[in-house]
């Protein structure tokens, strides 16, 4: 499997002056990463936004563009790249492309808020590295990885072959969770969401 990342380091990775805090939220794939996110989303908006990541793949369901995710062509993405718009990129599985673009940041600042950012292990470990105290970042961790399997097939939008290249991926990511701030075992959603929740306020105070 091919994973290759990139950390940007520019000099002002964003604009220094408007920079804050920041919400990390990391897991393997099928974790519960999104449903959480969702969760303090909707609980807490006069707080908190969305940092809408960029990706190459294609969108899955209901799905749609600015919302999920910003759904670039290969190219564009690699354009980007060139223009060091990206915070942060990686291309988790062959020629797909994930990444977190500066502009997005700066935009959920500029309104007020601070951004949770619901991102892949690799990028989160750069993101972390460049903002220091200002970033919380979560580890979720599912129960057991035959937990998540389960959870990868209940969502019928993987192939076999898909749901175990995604499992190999995540026994290797689930050896960086001593890299991050916090952990939150998701065996029950709602009791996982509840203890994000406290360490998001407690960190936001």
């Amino acid at each position: 499997m091919e994973y290759i990342s990139k950390e940007n380091t520019a000099d002002s990775p964003v604009n220094s002056s408007n920079k804050g805090k920041m919400i990390i939220l990391t897991a393997p794939s099928g974790a519960g990463k999104s449903s959480i996110a969702q969760y303090l989303l909707q609980k807490h908006s006069d707080k908190l936004a969305f940092s809408i990541s960029a990706t190459t793949r294609a969108p899955r369901g209901a799905e749609q563009n600015g919302v999920e995710y910003y759904f670039l062509s290969v190219d564009t993405f690699k354009e980007n790249i060139q223009k060091e718009a990206f915070l942060e990129w990686e291309m988790v599985y062959e020629g797909k492309y994930y990444g977190t673009l500066k502009a997005e940041l700066q935009r959920i600042w500029d309104s007020g808020k601070l951004p949770i950012m619901d991102i892949d292990v690799k990028g989160a470990i750069h993101v972390r590295k460049q903002f220091g105290q200002e970033c919380l970042s979560i580890f979720i961790q599912p129960p057991s990885v035959d937990a998540l399997e389960q959870r990868l097939k209940a969502r019928g939008t993987e192939t076999p072959q898909s749901i175990q290249t995604r499992l190999n991926k995540a026994k290797y990511e689930l050896s960086f969770q001593p890299h991050f701030d916090k952990t939150v075992i998701n065996e029950h959603l709602d009791e996982a969401c509840k203890q994000a929740e406290k360490l998001i306020l407690d960190f936001i105070q």
